[in-house]
């Protein structure tokens, strides 16, 4: 059969086709590289600063709010277990930016040994870190844009041995927030230890061992053995090198409940997750609310989170958590977690007639945050 005059060939067709399906996959591309950029884009001004102290070099970011010179106050951040630079891959961006919304600015840092500062923060005990972020905030209130007066934290996981460390050095210290705060050491690592092997479904005899193990790990801390010895004495170390040995040495007696009372009659906010295999958050409470007297002391549960604050439904997804922080960031956070955060930021009312005194929480109320009772 002729083909008709006019009408083109297939392979005509075909190739006009796919370059449409070509074009259009460049639109779609175009768009999401778009919307990768929006997402990932903050109303923030970020400082590459440094600040030193006693011959030590610390990398920082200072995050201000987008418009005005200040001065403003400051949120000064401290970091959980781990290798953390400066802006935590990005997941401390959407908070700055939340912050900045109330008017604050934020400041956080590098770890020693991390992104190229010098040291290594497994070398650090506690004390280590919370005379660290004291520097900090001394640096900061010689800054101009920093209303020295207005200077608070906000720490993680681990941080919950840090921040009251630091409040009982800095007097002047005049909001915490804590988020999933470990508070004894030894009670937190069996928690942990148990809540992981239920996770994944641990036999009896598996949990029977690990606890064993652990007792072993225990007595050998309590006496400062050698990595050498705690090698020989467990076999396999599983991911217990000798530098986290040495740092777990330095660590293990950690107890915050003798620092906590340094934090009395300051605003804290307590942010508990309900998914946390990391930090027992009825532990968590139990003493924050045994040490630290209402009405400055606020929690804030958060059912469907994680250890990190993050969604229970992402995380347990890596496709989901990786397509989730590349393209809407702030979704990551449990409903409410960003906003509760900047409420609270808000309600404090500065109490400039009492020589910078600490400010107390205002009228506003906190979505998920209840006061003690």
């Amino acid at each position: 059969m002729k083909r008709r005059r006019g009408s083109p060939s297939r392979p005509r067709r075909v190739a006009r086709a796919a370059l449409a399906a070509l074009a259009a996959l460049v639109v779609v591309a175009a768009g999401l590289a778009g919307l990768v950029v929006r997402q990932n884009t903050y109303d923030l001004r970020e400082e590459a600063v440094t600040v030193r102290y006693g011959g030590r070099t610390l990398h920082a970011v200072l995050a201000l709010p987008e418009r005005g010179k200040g001065p403003f106050p400051l949120v000064v951040f401290v970091h959980g277990d781990g290798p953390v630079d400066a802006t935590h891959d990005g997941f401390y961006r959407p908070m700055w930016e939340s912050f900045a919304r109330a008017g604050y600015a934020s400041l956080s840092w590098d770890k020693p040994g991390v992104g190229g500062a010098p040291g290594d923060w497994l070398d650090q005990t506690m004390e280590d870190r919370a005379r660290e972020a004291a520097a900090a905030i001394a640096w900061a209130r010689r800054r101009p844009d920093v209303d020295g007066r207005r200077i608070g934290l906000w720490g993680a996981s681990q941080a919950g041995w840090v921040l009251p460390k630091i409040a009982a050095q800095d007097g002047r210290i005049r909001f915490a927030i804590a988020v999933s705060p470990a508070v004894n050491w030894h009670r937190q690592g069996r928690y942990n230890l148990l809540a992981e092997l239920r996770r994944d479904g641990a036999s009896d005899a598996e949990v029977a061992a690990a606890l064993r193990r652990r007792e072993t790990g225990l007595e050998l801390l309590g006496r400062g053995a050698p990595y050498e010895e705690y090698v020989r004495a467990v076999g396999d170390p599983q991911g217990m090198t000798a530098a986290r040995w040495r740092f777990v040495s330095r660590n293990h007696t950690a107890d915050a409940t003798a620092d906590l009372p340094a934090l009395r009659g300051v605003p804290v906010l307590l942010v508990l997750a309900g998914h946390d295999v990391n930090v027992d958050t009825t532990d968590t409470e139990a003493a924050y609310r045994r040490l630290l007297p209402a009405p400055p002391l606020r929690v804030a549960h958060y059912p469907t989170a994680t250890h990190g604050l993050i969604r229970h439904d992402v995380e347990r997804s890596p496709v989901r958590l990786t397509l989730t922080a590349l393209c809407a960031p702030r979704a990551l956070f449990a409903e409410g977690f960003l906003s509760d955060q900047r409420r609270f930021l808000s309600s404090l009312a500065t109490d400039e007639d009492n020589d910078g005194g600490p400010g107390r929480p205002g009228p506003l109320p906190v979505r998920g945050v209840a006061p003690r009772s």
